[in-house]
């Protein structure tokens, strides 16, 4: 009995916590729609913007303060891609939006466009193991075309999947959006980019369930997928198979199902990580004091493992205060997307809402032992122009998705 007391008592809690949550959230947002009617704002939501821009914040002291032990976390060049998201976001907010779901064609073509072009000769820069970026010969601009593609595969899954108007009936129709969103998914894995392939895979995935995809297609998919993960990982791991997974990537894997493995070789990103967010404790070292990373005992502290720096140098309060402005983003969104009346709107909103849920789960979860290390970053925050300019165009998109949403289309 007291266990059920204690469960009923936590239940109680966290439904009080949501509500003011939720109570807090609209509230903000009936001010910004205040504000919006009286011309000060022109049209931002700011449930949504102001935690957003706290996090770009709070990830600019955190590269400045990894760049002052770790020469490649460039802060000006942190800086200039801050700048230039902006810019991109501010473009994408003021283009109404719904222009995007006429466009299925020309996404299909982009999408396909943008995973192709490190392959193309003289354009392809390798780099971690991969061929993911591409150099500009000219000019000599380097940029990652896959993260690019991120809010346009949002953009392509959610004009392909508002065609059936929130109910696919056939399962044909439910083939062809998962074929569609197969295609940049191989794409990318041919880099080999299985991180980035993963996002779009649970971005697209989540905007056709969303968009009225059968629970029992959903499920038979699901069972198809971990049996079809299970047997690429035998037949990677078996001499005389064929292997998809690199030699890598099997090691993070082993590596996440046994982390004792020495720490010195395979296990030992996930060993560094994990002392760094230990030691940081309550409070945290304090800015520019974090000596796992600043002594170089953990690598790529500044992109895939950015929040065990920050966890290190804010402690538990700081890396809490980042995870509950994340929650802010998330749930002001999903929010917003139950409010609308327009399927197209919706989706771009869940899209955005799967990626950057993933991105932040996967991300901690593999700084802290419970996922699998990817080079998946932390949105808003790992170093990163190419990463920083797509999550802030996301952000542009649901700025956009509010300012056109009282109007017919």
């Amino acid at each position: 009995m007291a266990d059920n007391s204690a469960v009923r008592d936590l239940g109680s809690a966290l439904g009080s916590i949501a509500s003011a949550l939720e109570s807090a959230l609209t509230r903000f947002g009936t001010q910004g729609t205040r504000l919006q009617r009286r011309g000060r704002l022109g049209g931002l939501y700011l449930a949504e913007l102001v935690p957003n821009l706290l996090v770009v914040a709070f990830g600019a002291v955190v590269i400045w303060s990894a760049s002052l032990t770790i020469s490649e976390a460039s802060f000006p060049r942190h800086v200039l891609g801050v700048a230039m998201g902006l810019v991109v976001a501010a473009l994408v907010w003021r283009y109404d939006y719904r222009q995007f779901a006429g466009m299925t064609r020309a996404l299909f073509v982009l999408d396909v466009a943008l995973m192709l072009m490190p392959s193309i000769p003289g354009l392809g820069y390798s780099a971690l193991g991969m061929t993911g970026w591409v150099s500009l010969p000219v000019i000599g601009l380097r940029f990652q075309p896959s993260e690019i593609a991120k809010p346009v595969t949002i953009l392509l899954m959610a004009s392909l999947t508002s065609e059936y108007n929130g109910r696919i009936d056939t399962l044909a129709d439910y083939l062809k959006l998962c074929g569609a969103l197969l295609v940049p998914f191989l794409l990318i894995l041919t880099q080999p980019d299985l991180g980035t392939g993963l996002i779009v895979l649970v971005t697209g995935a989540a905007i056709i369930i969303c968009g009225g995809a059968k629970r029992s297609w959903v499920l038979v998919t699901i069972a198809l997928i971990v049996v079809g993960a299970a047997l690429v990982v035998v037949t990677s791991m078996t001499d005389g198979l064929p292997h998809v997974l690199k030699q890598y990537q099997i090691n993070r894997l082993v590596v996440f199902m046994d982390p004792s493995v020495d720490p010195t070789g395979d296990g030992y990103n996930l060993q560094q990580a994990k002392i760094a967010v230990g030691s940081g404790g309550l409070l945290g070292k304090g800015v520019g004091n974090a000596s796992q990373a600043g002594s170089g005992f953990l690598p790529e502290a500044h992109t895939d493992f950015v929040f065990a720096l920050l966890s290190e140098e804010f402690g538990f309060v700081g890396a809490l205060v980042l995870l509950l402005l994340f929650a802010c983003m998330l749930f002001s969104t999903i929010g917003l997307a139950m409010r609308l009346d327009n399927v197209f709107g919706r989706l771009v909103l869940v899209g955005v809402v799967a990626m950057w849920g993933f991105q932040v789960l996967q991300n901690v979860g593999m700084c802290i032992g419970i996922m699998p290390i990817t080079g998946i970053p932390l949105p808003f925050v790992s170093f990163g122009s190419s990463s920083m300019i797509s999550q802030l165009a996301s952000m542009g998109l649901i700025q956009s998705v509010w300012r056109y949403r009282t109007k017919a289309g």
